[in-house]
């Protein structure tokens, strides 16, 4: 059982199993006993369902409190809050792109579950990669930085543009290299039709696919993003991965609640943007106005949630009275 101990990443390796076991877990009891049939989830479920998630991660927080330090702790509260409103942020262009297609709500559960499941192994590959880069290269923390700072003022000045769904390059591709059904076909993403020319049966893709690949390529995108800010807090691989599942597991369920009301988070942008400046800003202070030493972790996770809050509530009140339909 020695190898249970052992370092992998920074961290001894049953740190490691015992995450992929409740990530195993949770997605076997979400998928296998919550939701074995397809069916729209109601608002009071989601946010029920929501609150479970969120629980298990900020118990999962304390565990690595007392197992690592209370600097951990606070470094992967930190990353959480920070995805976590970056996930509220990304049900709008969800919810953008189960409109465009046509999907079903009681089929865009199961869209969201493959496409969790994928941003799992994707999110993984891109951690893996950019903690490799860091250990090799602390310089690269810089460049981290300044994306950051110019992606919040970016979003700062663009927070009403909407993404252009239709002319997503790859969703073009996938038209023109694959044949793809015009109407829905429940919860399949792989269906068989006769060719129009031949009549033998043929394999075509569906809507609902199409969906699933446009929220993956979505997720990468934010990943951009997320990833970099996460790093900005701490290089600690572990932390960077389970702030982020953590915080990620939780969307699908957060999701049905979120997208009947995302009208009401209008000006949450501003305050992410904030958060990403802040973030790039902070490793620029510490390693050059304060000579190396480390920004107060308390003080990190203080005004990232301070500002996510102030965000939060600054939309609820500014959009109190408004419907979804305006």
């Amino acid at each position: 059982m020695e190898f249970l101990f052992v370092d992998w990443l920074g961290t001894p390796a049953w740190f490691w199993l015992a995450f992929a076991g409740i990530v195993v877990l949770l997605t076997a009891f979400d998928l296998g006993f919550l939701h074995k049939e397809d069916k729209e989830m109601g608002i009071a479920e989601s946010l029920k369902l929501s609150a479970f998630y969120i629980s298990v991660a900020l118990i999962f927080g304390v565990w690595v409190w007392f197992a690592k330090g209370a600097e951990f702790g606070m470094q992967y509260y930190t990353g959480f809050f920070i995805e976590k409103a970056l996930s509220i942020d990304n049900v709008f262009v969800i919810s953008l792109i189960f409109t465009y297609f046509a999907i079903a709500p009681k089929y865009q559960y199961r869209a969201l579950l493959w496409g969790i499941i994928a941003v799992i192994v994707l999110r993984g590959l891109m951690i893996a990669g950019g903690a490799a880069i860091v250990a090799q290269a602390y310089w690269v923390l810089y460049i981290f930085a300044a994306f950051l700072i110019a992606t919040g003022v970016k979003m700062f000045f663009t927070a009403d543009a909407a993404p252009d769904i239709g002319n997503n390059v790859l969703v073009r591709w996938i038209s023109t290299h694959m044949r793809v059904t015009k109407e829905q076909h429940g919860p399949h993403f792989l269906v068989k039709v006769p060719d129009e020319k031949t009549g033998r049966m043929v394999t075509a893709a569906t809507p609902l696919l199409l969906a699933l690949v446009v929220i993956n390529l979505a997720d990468l995108v934010f990943a951009v993003d997320s990833v970099p800010a996460i790093f900005a807090i701490t290089t600690d691989t572990f932390i960077v991965y389970t702030s982020n599942i953590m915080a990620i597991l939780g969307l699908r369920a957060l999701y049905f609640a979120l997208s009947a009301m995302v009208h009401r988070f209008h000006y949450l942008k501003y305050a992410l943007a904030a958060v990403l400046v802040f973030i790039g800003a902070k490793i620029l202070i510490a390693d050059f106005a304060l000579g190396g030493a480390k920004f107060p972790p308390v003080a990190s996770l203080g005004v990232t949630f301070g500002l996510i809050a102030a965000g939060i509530g600054w939309s609820l009140w500014k959009t109190r009275g408004e419907d979804a339909a305006a």
